[in-house]
């Protein structure tokens, strides 16, 4: 059940940059509409706190923290772009500005 609760908040998470014209939802960008790269900052930082919550989760229900190698985390990114996809679809794709 946890592992679910995760997967959907970072379903979520992945999705947020797209839906708002401010940079993490708080500070308004002088340049309307936001352009793809702070999207993609947010997006980063994101992946980073919710792997953040993943390693607090595995060390409340485990004790220890598994030690990973890079191919576990360029996987992990990977997935978290393909769960990021359709809310970029919705705003460049099929949303008119």
């Amino acid at each position: 059940m946890t592992i679910t609760i995760l997967l959907l908040l970072a379903l979520l998470a992945a999705n947020l940059p797209w839906f708002s014209e401010r940079l993490f939802y708080l500070i308004p960008l002088k340049n309307q509409p936001k352009a793809v790269g702070w999207s993609l900052l947010e997006l980063i930082v994101l992946y980073f706190a919710i792997g953040a919550i993943a390693i607090a989760v595995e060390r409340g229900s485990i004790g220890q923290v598994t030690a990973q190698g890079w191919e576990f985390y360029a996987i992990t990114f990977s997935l978290f772009l393909v769960f990021a996809f359709p809310g970029f679809v919705y705003r460049y794709l099929w949303r008119k500005v």
